[in-house]
């Protein structure tokens, strides 16, 4: 299934683990405003750096991310799920 990014949850995961966006920062050699970028949704993680702050949190990186369903795939998911349903419907009558 393909999926579209949400919001960043970084400050979420920043607060349960009890570390700042200035710890994170310094533990990987970043400017404070590059995090602070991210919390606010106005830049994308790269997948390395996502890794980095997922490991430096101790979080999944998955979790950095709301994560939407695509509602394409969605759609052509529940389309299939519809067909196969009307053919076990019609091999019974």
């Amino acid at each position: 299934m393909k999926f579209e990014l949400g919001r960043c949850l970084l400050n979420e995961r920043l607060m349960e683990s009890g570390k700042s966006a200035e710890w994170l920062a310094k533990e990987l050699l970043f400017k404070p405003e590059r995090v602070y970028d991210f919390i606010e949704n106005k830049r994308v993680m790269p997948l390395k750096i996502a890794i980095s702050i997922a490991d430096s949190i101790g979080c999944d990186v998955r979790a950095l991310y709301e994560l939407i369903p695509n509602d394409y795939e969605v759609k052509a998911q529940y389309q299939r799920n519809d067909s196969m349903i009307q053919l076990t419907e019609n091999d019974i009558n």
